[in-house]
């Protein structure tokens, strides 16, 4: 059976000329159920009635297992990630931990955005029970604040998970301000460096997204510039329209129509419709 071993040699010769971290670090990955049940864990402190811990009902132990998971979970991404995370795992878990009382007060305004904004929403607890949307904002405000603080990893594997359960795209680096209501949800696409102001409405199948990419010498794309549109305050896009572009903005007060395409700015109090050209 020699092509078993041959088989696997040829496999490790690939994996030690690639560029994966994993191929090199004998770290350990952080551990994605882990990451998962942080999310959960966390949902269950914010609003314990509606989501179930992993672990226990009393909120004190619950706490103190949530800040335990992250704060190892933050030690094995710097460990993992090496030089470039200078992170101390026991503060950042702290600073963590402070910040929930900030999420929620965050998401509050996001469920009465979208009790507010739906029609079809009949109670505030019908939102956090049923709506994909605010379950996809609840996960990506909490990514959010690790992406901030820069812990490597973590932020994706969380808003991942969210897009996984939901069909909602969040990139964890994404700015997104107060009363923030997605309807429907399916499909949203929302890059990296989008800014999003306040009580600003997203329908199923939007995109928020890059336009093209600055290469570097090498002709590989330029990590960390603006790539993705500026959303103000009290717009509302409506279902599949695509808003592509770092230098996009979109003024406050607009109505965007369904299958827009934008790749360039418009004004404050904008109404811009898909023209059918049949």
């Amino acid at each position: 059976m020699e092509f078993i071993l041959e088989t696997l040699d040829k496999i490790d010769e690939i994996d030690r000329e690639s560029n994966l971290l994993g191929a090199k670090s004998t770290e350990p990955i952080p551990d994605r159920k882990e990451v998962i049940a942080v999310v959960k864990d966390v949902q269950s402190l914010l609003f314990p009635r509606y989501f179930k811990s992993s672990v226990s009902n009393d909120r004190e132990t619950l706490m103190y297992t949530v800040y335990r998971r992250i704060k190892n979970q933050i030690q094995m991404a710097c460990d993992f990630s090496g030089e470039n995370c200078s992170l101390d795992p026991d503060k950042a878990a702290e600073q963590f931990i402070k910040s929930l009382p900030d999420i929620k007060e965050l998401l509050i305004k996001d469920i009465e955005a979208i009790y507010e904004g739906d029609p079809a929403a009949m109670t505030r607890d019908e939102v956090l029970i049923c709506y994909p949307g605010f379950y996809a904002i609840s996960i990506y405000r909490m990514a959010n604040l690790l992406y901030k603080m820069r812990v490597p990893l973590l932020p994706r594997m969380m808003t991942e998970y969210a897009h996984e359960k939901t069909g909602i795209d969040i990139h964890a680096g994404a700015t997104i301000g107060e009363y923030f209501f997605i309807d429907h949800g399916t499909g949203i696409v929302i890059g990296e460096t989008t800014i999003i102001g306040k009580h600003v409405k997203l329908y199923q199948g939007v995109t928020l997204g890059a336009k093209s990419f600055e290469l570097d010498a090498d002709g590989n794309p330029v990590k960390g510039i603006k790539r993705h549109p500026e959303i103000g305050d009290n717009t509302i896009i409506y279902a599949n329209a695509t808003i592509l572009g770092g230098q996009t903005v979109i003024g406050k007060n607009c109505i965007i129509g369904g299958n827009t395409w934008l790749v360039s700015s418009v004004p404050d109090g904008s109404m811009v419709y898909h023209k059918n050209e049949n």
